[in-house]
């Protein structure tokens, strides 16, 4: 008999959190786990759960998810669920009542996000109380959590994400790969410089078009193009005043031909195989599964020496530079533009890095054994 888990996440939005339950499911079912979900209906959340093979168990709204307490116990008393996997700090208070009501039922919640302000007071401490752990997706989230939460240190984990390395293999002839390119407006022989990730403020994009700006001032001859990667729209996750102010800041930087909006995509890994160098100047990332995708394609990547980005790509997979200094984010870019060898070295040993830690398998049994073992705990 499979081992079974119910993943909530009631959530409208659509970034790295709420994709996250229909990722691993597929891995999750390789494992020997059957997988449940709980999402608001309509959401992009169900219709993913869906799209990976699971039929959701819906709710209207999260206000209106506790009137279906009792809906959503019978159905995990007739499915014999014993972990239920929670994603949003909103959906605790739903999660800590089930587990109330069900004493056999055991709690994880994983953090995606990193919290800034301690969460100690009376409520917190009854929802949080109730996990059997929480999982942290980095040792700079981790260190933050064991300060805000008041929970035992053995039940803080930190699990690194995982991806599926087998789309970020190349896979484009050469052809086929000069043709992606013109498509992106890459002048022949230009170093492509990309970005992917959702085009919201905290991400960066702004301080990498100053970067290309000075970029072009320290090194007048080379000839490169900026490839910007994201939705443009708010109903593809991306903050449309702040999209404004990027195009606003490619007028005033004189960069128009120098930088490529290719909007939404869903062929991120392709595009990988078009660019030569990958940025990903985020503020403070809790994790960075762009980072991993760009080095499971074998990229040299630049990122942000801030948040978890150090802990992903040390010195013999990329380059780090300061979240708040466009100059050294153009120094850094010039040296990986001078140096086609080191941008090989570099992308080799991040991919082979990546299939060593980040594989999605090894999330997996690594997650899977924690259900084991909260299945067996008493509860908290």
């Amino acid at each position: 008999m499979s081992h079974k888990v119910m993943h909530i996440c009631l959530s409208e939005g659509w970034g790295g959190l709420e994709m996250y339950p229909a990722r691993i499911i597929p891995e999750l079912e390789r494992q020997g786990w059957q997988a449940h979900g709980l999402a608001l209906a309509g959401s992009r959340v169900a219709t993913s759960l869906e799209e990976a093979g699971v039929t959701p168990l819906t709710v209207p709204s999260r206000g209106r998810a506790l009137l279906a307490v009792p809906r959503i116990l019978r159905y995990l008393k007739h499915h014999d669920i014993r972990v239920v996997h929670c994603h949003k700090s909103s959906d605790l208070r739903l999660a800590a009542l089930l587990a109330s009501l069900r004493p056999s039922l055991r709690l994880v919640f994983t953090e995606h996000m990193g919290v800034t302000r301690p969460k100690k007071g009376p409520y917190h401490r009854w929802a949080y109380g109730k996990l059997s752990r929480l999982l942290s997706i980095s040792e700079a989230t981790r260190a933050r959590n064991l300060k805000a939460f008041a929970l035992p240190p053995e039940r803080i984990r930190r699990l690194y994400l995982g991806i599926d390395t087998t789309p970020y293999r190349p896979r484009l002839t050469e052809r086929e790969r000069d043709s992606l390119r013109g498509e992106l407006g890459i002048p022949e022989g230009a170093l492509a410089i990309g970005l992917p990730g959702r085009l919201t403020p905290g991400k960066g994009q702004d301080l990498w078009l100053e970067a290309l700006a000075e970029l072009a001032r320290l090194a007048p001859t080379l000839t490169f193009q900026g490839v910007l990667i994201g939705g443009l729209k708010a109903s593809e996750g991306s903050d449309e005043a702040y999209v404004a102010r990027l195009r606003s800041c490619i007028a005033e930087l004189a960069l128009g031909e120098r930088v490529t909006l290719t909007g939404f995509r869903r062929d991120l890994p392709r595009l990988m195989e078009a660019l030569d160098v990958v940025c990903v100047p985020s503020l403070n990332e809790a994790f960075g599964l762009t980072v991993i995708e760009a080095m499971a394609a074998g990229k040299a990547v630049i990122g942000a020496d801030s948040g978890a980005i150090p802990e992903l790509l040390p010195p013999e997979c990329g380059r780090l530079a300061p979240p708040d200094s466009p100059l050294a984010w153009a120094e850094a870019l010039s040296e990986l533009a001078e140096d086609a060898g080191l941008r090989r070295a570099l992308g080799e040993a991040a991919a082979e890095r990546v299939a060593q830690e980040f594989e999605i398998s090894g999330h997996i049994a690594a997650l899977t054994a924690i259900y084991r073992d909260v299945e067996t705990e008493k509860a908290p």
